[in-house]
């Protein structure tokens, strides 16, 4: 039976992940590197992308700077609510990532929104929506590290992400590049040349902003989103530790620098859910996931936490955030929230 994963370089996924190339011909950049041809590079991705390992090849961007607010939300939906709520988890556009997990708090998504509109309304008309009887709203006070890496040497290659920015002033030019970079590159010799073509501008200038914004941190990562199951990933567990406020920066920390976490923050609480650090720990299995949260526990003194395992995917995609309407194209837009 063909395994994509036992025939590609490994190098190449760890690349593609961390080190895409923003120039002309990037997969004859990552050829070279690699010792391959452009075409065998394509074709590797392109097989890698049919097993379902790797879901698309394209920026993350950071959604505060872009004039978003960004939130994680737990849901109490009822089991005959179930159906009928993942389908409009799946329909919503501010909704990346939904899963079901073992939990009274069975369903939890990340949810982004334009910065003019409410958080909380959309929460009210997120659980009629969805027949949700509990919702909380648990956003981020502060990061120690986002970044969702996976690959025998990707650890090693870019250091944590962490920051909440504030919204920036964008030239005309980079709101045409932040609309148009947002979507899935085609695999070809020079897949940015269309998109400058739909920005009115040269691959050179359009490359040049990109990198300019990479840099700047506006685009925190470009790159390969993979599906970290089918990668080999098997077991993550979402960890909530109820952590003293006076530790909480040496712990976020301390846990940060652990290979086995993708993500790391500190969250709002309220009455009814006292956990403000949370934890992503990926393994190749349940126990994996367990042992190092016992070592966190041990390590920090840290005895009151929730394990919450996923145990459906609902959703899971890099949502498009468009900046300012009335350019030259269409955009995917955020209407619901007008």
């Amino acid at each position: 039976m063909f395994n994509p994963v036992a025939t590609v370089n490994k190098r190449l996924l760890s690349l593609l992940q961390t080190g895409f190339p923003l120039v002309e011909e990037p997969f004859d950049v990552l050829g070279r590197q690699l010792n391959l041809s452009t075409d065998e590079v394509i074709r590797q991705i392109a097989d890698l992308k049919n097993a379902g390992i790797i879901r698309q090849i394209s920026p993350i961007m950071d959604a505060r700077r872009l004039g978003y607010q960004s939130t994680l939300v737990p849901m109490k939906i009822p089991i005959s609510c179930l159906e009928e709520a993942s389908q409009a988890i799946r329909k919503h556009p501010g909704i990346s990532h939904g899963y079901e997990r073992n939990h009274e708090l069975n369903i939890w998504v990340t949810l982004a929104i334009p910065g003019n509109s409410t958080i909380e309304i959309e929460l009210k008309r997120l659980a009629n929506e969805t027949g949700a009887l509990t919702i909380y709203d648990l956003p981020a006070l502060k990061v120690f590290k986002l970044r969702a890496i996976f690959g025998e040497d990707a650890d090693d290659a870019t250091p944590p992400e962490a920051g909440l920015q504030n919204k920036e002033v964008f030239a005309v030019t980079e709101k045409l590049v932040i609309n148009t970079i947002q979507q899935d590159i085609e695999l070809g010799p020079a897949p940015f040349t269309k998109l400058a073509d739909t920005a009115g501008m040269s691959t050179e200038d359009f490359l040049k902003v990109c990198r300019d914004m990479r840099q700047r941190g506006i685009i925190r990562r470009y790159g390969a989103s993979i599906n970290h199951r089918n990668a080999g990933f098997k077991a993550n567990a979402m960890v909530g530790w109820t952590v003293s406020p006076a530790l909480v920066e040496s712990v976020g920390q301390l846990m940060a620098a652990r290979r086995e976490i993708s993500h790391c923050y500190e969250r709002k609480t309220n009455p009814e859910w006292r956990y403000n650090l949370f934890t992503m720990i990926h393994s190749q299995t349940k126990e994996g996931c367990q042992e190092v949260v016992r070592e966190l526990s041990a390590e920090n003194g840290l005895t009151d936490y929730v394990m919450l395992y996923s145990t459906r995917e609902i959703k899971k995609t890099r949502i498009k955030y468009p900046v300012e309407e009335g350019l030259n194209f269409v955009l995917p837009c955020f209407s619901q929230f007008k």
